[in-house]
């Protein structure tokens, strides 16, 4: 079944957050939000931290404390989790990329990869404290 199968289809959603797990939240803060310097919307104790990415969200939720069943009777969320290494990709201009490789290897933080898609688009890859997979790409890898 498409979308053009149901009647009075809305449109199509957009990603409004995306989420990843760490177990240590402080390293996770000092990634995202000194690293990469995101903007920090807010963080509930070893629960989570929030971050602002344009219009949409990353969620860095700790598993060990999300699988929790949820304590605020006016906040119903299901408990979550996962457990391995998830990935992320953060949108950005390909003028950019090499400040970036410059910026994250003064953290000391160690490329993975970088290389250029059959389409042209360029991907640096690199991981967060939880091991997840992070990978700065620019916008026209997924251009139609």
């Amino acid at each position: 079944m498409t979308s053009d199968d149901l009647p009075n289809a809305a449109p199509s959603p957009g990603v409004l957050e995306a989420a990843v797990y760490a177990s240590d939240l402080d390293a996770a803060e000092s990634f995202y939000g000194g690293v990469l310097a995101l903007e920090k919307i807010s963080r509930v104790g070893d629960r989570h931290v929030f971050f602002r990415v344009g219009p949409g969200v990353l969620l860095v939720f700790n598993p060990d404390e999300t699988v929790k069943p949820p304590g605020n009777p006016d906040m119903p969320v299901p408990p979550h989790g996962s457990r391995g290494e998830g990935h992320v990709c953060l949108a950005m201009p390909g003028e950019a990329l090499d400040d970036w490789r410059r910026r994250l290897g003064a953290a000391g933080v160690e490329i993975e990869a970088d290389f250029i898609w059959p389409n042209g688009a360029r991907s640096i890859y690199v991981r967060d404290p939880g091991n997840n997979s992070v990978e700065l790409a620019e916008p026209r890898l997924w251009a139609g």
